[in-house]
């Protein structure tokens, strides 16, 4: 009910995105850079990671004492036991990728040709584990996969979100992807850019709504006391309060919306497995 209560709110906020048609996916991005220039000028680019916690000076700082000394790190140990036990063929996830897995996350997802659809991060350990001849993670599974993703993606800290979209494939995902973030659900009526474009920056209640750009760089996420939460089941969340009914995590829609979300990040740091309000 609460969040219920503040899309209520916000409904008399409402604005019409603004999005450049038929446009190239630099040019979508560019055109979000200017769009919180001018709605958010005294927000850094570089600043972008921060989310809502860059406009918001006190969150920040509460955010800074936490990450000094994290509650979850027991989390990201068992992480990294998921990561360092091997196979039954003796093989470990670190052999599926180039450095051994470090530097790798932030060019994920990506288009793959030859299975002719969007890979995510997650979706790639699984082909590692099938791979190897042991059986696929459910991807909604936070103790499992949300917990290995966890810690893999710490692996890629300070790397910066490097989506490509080369290709008709890709450029047919991607703009799936797009179309479902600006598309409108739900009894509210509403889409992803109707808080995090039209309305980023402003307050709802108490929801101070992050922009776009650098949402996707800090994914799994902390959230609360501690509850760890990947992208899409926050997706899933989001659609919930709009009263949408919400896509299964690892769908094709999901995928697509991650493409395109994490692409508007690209040249931003990533930084795994960080504390979110």
């Amino acid at each position: 009910m609460k969040y219920v209560s503040l899309l209520l709110a916000l409904a008399g906020m409402l604005a019409c995105s603004v999005v450049v048609a038929a446009a190239s996916p630099e040019q979508d991005r560019q055109h979000l850079i200017e769009v919180y220039k001018k709605e958010l000028p005294n927000v850094k680019f570089d600043d972008y990671v921060h989310g809502a916690l860059a406009l918001n000076k006190d969150a920040l700082e509460q955010y800074q004492s936490i990450m000094e000394m994290p509650p979850w790190l027991d989390v990201l140990d068992k992480g990294k036991k998921l990561w360092e036990t091997p196979f039954k063929n003796g093989k470990t996830y670190a052999d599926c990728f180039p450095n051994g897995g470090k530097d790798v996350a932030g060019n994920y997802p990506q288009y793959d040709r030859k299975l002719k659809k969007v890979v995510t991060f997650d979706m790639a350990l699984n082909l590692c584990r099938e791979q190897n001849g042991e059986a696929p993670y459910d991807l909604s599974d936070v103790k499992t996969m949300g917990t290995l993703e966890a810690y893999a993606r710490t692996l890629s800290d300070g790397m910066k979100m490097n989506i490509k979209v080369d290709g008709p494939g890709a450029l047919a995902a991607y703009n799936k992807g797009r179309d479902l973030f600006y598309s409108r659900r739900g009894q509210l009526n509403f889409a992803c850019a109707t808080c995090h474009v039209d309305n980023a920056g402003k307050r709802v209640r108490v929801e101070l709504l992050s922009p776009t750009i650098g949402q996707a760089t800090h994914w799994p996420v902390f959230r609360g006391t501690g509850k760890l939460t990947t992208l899409q089941r926050r997706y899933q969340q989001c659609q919930k309060n709009v009263r949408a009914v919400p896509f299964k995590i690892g769908s094709e829609e999901y995928n697509d919306l991650e493409y395109f979300h994490s692409y508007m990040s690209n040249g931003l740091p990533l930084q795994a497995s960080v504390w979110r309000k």
